[in-house]
């Protein structure tokens, strides 16, 4: 299974903004039916910036409501065979979990949780189900492939990121468990784990953090751009004895405690 056969549709979470719009971006060019889910404030955010392009059908799907997941793949299998799903929907609170206010909110714990880590699951859940009953692709039997989105924090979590570097280790287990649960319909999973990328989430710090954060990075010194994180994704779609690994993107970034 090639990109570039763009016979087959893709679902792309988070699909409005930074990682996500660019992996829907290069899918579409690549003649790939992409059906980008996120929240509609997102979507309508990227119209108003004409950031959105036509070629890709938003909807307004939080990740978190399997039966809206549910109802966005089968609509994407609908429209051609779903080989492709790529979870990229996430948030990244700071708290730490005793601090000057007292201890951790549970609430917002729970909630990042509940995004990055059980939404990407329900993509998985949902979009599985559906490959699992299209036809192979190819002589190994293979079906589809599903990547989802982890991060350096899932081994380095800094101070204050116990609620994401949780979710996204959670996201880093899933990888090989669901390999090997869905090895059987011949769909492969895998995770990427990003370093620092220039994404909206980032935009907000100061140039001194900024680059505080850049001079982190062994090579290049500089953030990743959403574009890389998508060729990543291409090569992961291509390769298909890629499977059950967690790949970082980080030009060998370590992150300190702080």
């Amino acid at each position: 299974m090639k990109v570039t056969d763009g016979n087959f549709s893709a679902v792309v979470t988070g699909g409005a903004s930074g990682l996500g719009a660019a992996t829907a971006r290069m899918l579409a060019d690549a003649g790939v039916t992409v059906l980008a889910f996120d929240l509609e404030s997102s979507i309508a955010k990227a119209r108003e910036t004409g950031t959105a392009k036509e070629s890709i059908t938003y909807l307004p799907i939080d990740v978190t409501d399997f039966e809206q997941v549910k109802a966005g793949v089968e609509q994407a299998a609908a429209l051609a065979p779903l080989r492709v799903a790529v979870n990229c929907a996430g948030i990244c609170p700071s708290m730490r979990i005793v601090g000057r206010n007292g201890s951790h909110d549970p609430k917002l714990f729970a909630t990042t949780i509940n995004v990055n880590l059980i939404g990407t699951f329900n993509v998985l859940n949902a979009a599985a189900g559906v490959m699992s009953s299209q036809e192979p692709v190819d002589a190994d039997g293979q079906r589809g492939v599903i990547i989802n989105t982890a991060s350096v924090a899932a081994f380095e979590g800094q101070i204050g990121q116990a609620a994401y570097a949780a979710s996204k280790g959670g996201v880093h287990s899933l990888a090989i468990c669901a390999a090997r649960d869905l090895a059987g319909v011949g769909v492969r999973v895998v995770a990427i784990a990003p370093g620092i990328v220039e994404t909206p989430m980032m935009a907000s710090i100061s140039d001194e953090y900024r680059t505080e954060l850049e001079n982190l990075v062994q090579f290049p010194k500089r953030m990743a751009k959403p574009e890389e994180y998508a060729a990543l994704v291409a090569a992961i779609v291509d390769n298909g004895y890629l499977n059950g690994e967690t790949i970082r993107i980080d030009g060998a970034l370590r992150m300190p405690p702080r």
